[in-house]
């Protein structure tokens, strides 16, 4: 992100932006309003104010509080009317607002706070460049994608919920693979265990194969194992039958999409050049690196990491309880997403020995496990804050042996 020159305009045009219409006011550079109305989110109404305000003023930099999601269509017209477009960081934002009178909250006020900070403080503008649209787009599929992960999960636990109803020993078979597309394809063509045993050994196999070519046939196995260890039929056994096959299908196509989606994250992470800062550090994967360059960026926004670490709740909080009950917990305050992220990262981080060093001195030292990953993540954020702000590679550290000193 850079700041924006803004030597060459004519008019600032602040959009305080909503879903249905948006605040519009523009200011010439000595200050004086030229527009302050609301109006339609739609191509037409915003072409109407461009082209008016062009053919009046001459240059118009459209500008916006942040350059994603609502934002999306005023700044595409505004380009395709070749005016340049910046947005002003809300956190930016909110702190130039104590500067101007008057504490209402209003969608008018918000747009002049815009536009005369575009035109006073011209180098509190950050310019919207291919970055921050493939930072854009990265999170509605992201968001997306925690929608269906929610939703997968849901339809797994009923499909456990079932399978434990009418038949607890199958489920131990199929339950720690039952996202796997062979389980799936299984129980989408066979609903029930009288099924299950009916359709036979070498029509499962023959089935399964394509999808579990090296484990088909111990698979087979271990579900008729499972089949001949109940020999009676629960009640709601027929019901079930008809539910597992649309549950089954109704996960499989939910994880179909998420392949799909993973495949996207993938070419837009890649064609941003903070992913190859990102990907080489242990425990960031496709997802997690998507959701970091969302939530954090370049590191710009955060002063320092213990910035980063406060809006994220990774500082931890004591819990105290007169002199006998004392601990460091994770803060429940903060961005649940931006924290969430590097929490993950330290958990998966744990293959890596630098990482597996760091924990165990910490719980050498006495920490709880959730104390001391709460450590590694804080300094594994520290890390990346640097990694973003300087544009350097993750350099894996030599493990140590875990001591109790710190």
């Amino acid at each position: 992100m850079h700041v924006i020159d803004t030597g060459d305009i004519d008019v600032y045009l602040g959009l305080d932006v909503g879903k249905g219409e948006h605040h519009a006011t523009a200011v010439t550079p000595a200050g004086k309003k030229a527009f302050d109305k609301r109006l339609p989110n739609t191509e037409p109404k915003l072409r109407e104010l461009f082209a008016k305000l062009q053919a009046k003023h001459g240059t118009v930099l459209a500008v916006v509080d942040q350059p994603a999601s609502i934002e999306a269509l005023p700044l595409a017209a505004a380009r395709d009317m070749d005016c340049p477009i910046a947005y002003l960081p809300g956190l930016t934002m909110r702190r130039i607002a104590d500067l101007y009178p008057g504490k209402a909250k209003t969608d008018a006020r918000d747009a002049f706070i815009i536009a005369d900070a575009a035109r006073a403080m011209p180098h509190t503008l950050r310019s919207v460049d291919l970055e921050d649209e493939t930072i854009a787009e990265l999170e509605m599929i992201v968001g997306f994608d925690d929608d269906l992960t929610g939703e997968a999960t849901r339809v797994a636990n009923q499909l456990h919920g079932l399978l434990t109803q009418i038949h607890p020993s199958l489920e131990r078979v199929l339950g720690p693979r039952l996202q796997h597309p062979a389980f799936l394809a299984l129980l989408e063509r066979f609903g029930s265990p009288a099924q299950i045993r009916k359709a036979g050994r070498r029509r499962l196999v023959t089935l399964l194969r394509p999808k579990a070519p090296r484990m088909a046939e111990r698979l087979v196995e271990d579900i008729f194992t499972a089949l001949d260890e109940q020999t009676v039929v629960v009640p709601d056994t027929e019901a079930a039958a008809l539910i597992v096959p649309s549950l089954a299908g109704s996960l499989a196509a939910v994880l179909d999409q998420r392949k799909l989606l993973a495949g996207r994250i993938e070419k837009l992470l890649e064609a941003h050049p903070l992913s190859q800062v990102l990907i080489p550090m242990s425990g960031v994967g496709i997802r997690t690196g998507a959701r970091i360059l969302i939530e954090v960026g370049d590191g710009s926004s955060f002063p320092s990491p213990a910035h980063l670490a406060a809006n994220a709740g990774l500082a931890p909080a004591t819990r105290n309880s007169g002199s006998s009950i004392r601990g460091e917990q994770p803060s429940q305050r903060g961005n649940k997403q931006l924290r969430r992220v590097p929490l993950l990262s330290a958990s998966a981080a744990l293959g890596d020995p630098a990482s597996r060093a760091y924990y165990d001195k910490k719980i050498a030292q006495g920490k709880h496990r959730t104390q001391a990953l709460l450590c590694l993540t804080r300094q594994r954020a520290d890390v990346l804050f640097a990694m973003l702000r300087d544009g350097t590679f993750y350099k894996p550290q030599p493990a140590r042996s875990a001591s109790p000193n710190p």
